[in-house]
């Protein structure tokens, strides 16, 4: 009762400042709710079926019989035993994210999240998982972006698990550059030491999922799996809301 009171609340607030439209197309209707992404829209997003790379989640279009790993990976070395992604990271979905992460529009968090949870609670459930980790962000990033949308996303997804989410264990202890721009070898150099556990912090073989928006090399994700790694984790699983191809 107290979260639908909640979510009505949240509807009425948001709706005083924007109207009930898709902020996408900006011509059919959108609620608080749906993140402001319309029926039409939201056709437009592609959820990632079988086959994909084993490792990584890179999807593969057409038919599979044997266990796939693609060349990304073969030439990598991830610490993560595997990663998986909701949806293709189409021209639509990295709109949203990009205005969601540096123009603040907070209000695509709750479609976002709706892709992501859909996507992994089913495979979540499945298995014990101990804790979620968000990707962090340095320190000097976060005061200036206000908010870390891996926390937020991860936070979500742990609501919905009932997985411990756990925003403290690591940290971004190094300001690397972006990665947009760089080569696969350019984005695993950037961020190789750029991640640590909290000082004192000791694991004991717990299995932890990593979450963030978007993987495209998985380069970072794999500097938070070795340095999770280095602290005692055992099994270590990756899930986005997108992957790159």
């Amino acid at each position: 009762m107290l979260k639908t009171g909640l979510k009505r609340w949240l509807d009425a607030g948001l709706g005083f400042f924007y109207p009930p439209v898709c902020q996408l197309c900006y011509s059919e209707s959108a609620t608080a709710a749906e993140g402001y992404v319309g029926a039409h829209c939201w056709q437009g997003v592609r959820f990632i079926k079988p086959p994909y790379c084993e490792c990584c989640g890179l999807p593969y279009e057409g038919e599979m019989t044997t266990r796939f790993e693609c060349s990304n990976c073969r030439e990598m070395e991830l610490h993560f035993q595997s990663a998986r992604a909701a949806v293709v990271a189409g021209k639509r979905v990295l709109d949203v994210i990009h205005r969601y992460k540096y123009q603040r529009a907070l209000w695509f968090e709750p479609f976002l999240a709706d892709l992501l949870v859909r996507a992994a609670v089913p495979a979540l459930i499945a298995e014990p998982w101990d804790m979620i980790v968000p990707v962090p962000l340095h320190p000097l990033k976060k005061r200036e972006r206000e908010f870390n949308q891996a926390g937020r996303l991860a936070a979500c997804l742990g609501a919905a698990t009932g997985i411990a989410v756990d925003t403290r264990l690591l940290r971004r202890v190094e300001p690397t550059r972006t990665q947009t721009l760089l080569t696969r070898r350019q984005r695993a150099a950037n961020v190789r030491n750029a991640f640590a556990v909290r000082p004192g912090c000791q694991l004991d073989g717990e299995r932890v999922i990593i979450v963030d928006d978007v993987l495209t090399t998985g380069a970072t994700t794999s500097a938070c799996a070795r340095a999770l790694q280095k602290a005692g984790a055992g099994e270590i699983r990756v899930w986005t809301v997108a992957r790159g191809l």
